[in-house]
């Protein structure tokens, strides 16, 4: 089982922007206001394949469960 990552720093300084983080899922690699700049900023850099999350301005919550 994965552990659950904290990403209330990730929130924090980019509300708003897309970011592409590193496979660790921790370290913001680029940030961005357009995913396609983010994403390709993090390419540059070396990240084969950047994973693309677009920070909301609000925190929101889900409760999941299965189908």
């Amino acid at each position: 089982m994965k552990n659950t990552i904290n990403w209330t720093n990730i929130f924090k300084k980019y509300k708003g922007l897309w970011v592409a983080l590193d496979k660790d899922e921790k370290t913001v690699i680029s940030s961005s206001e357009n995913a396609k700049e983010a994403y390709e900023e993090a390419i540059k850099k070396g990240i084969k394949v950047p994973i693309m999350l677009n920070v909301p301005l609000e925190p929101n919550s889900f409760v999941g469960g299965s189908f």
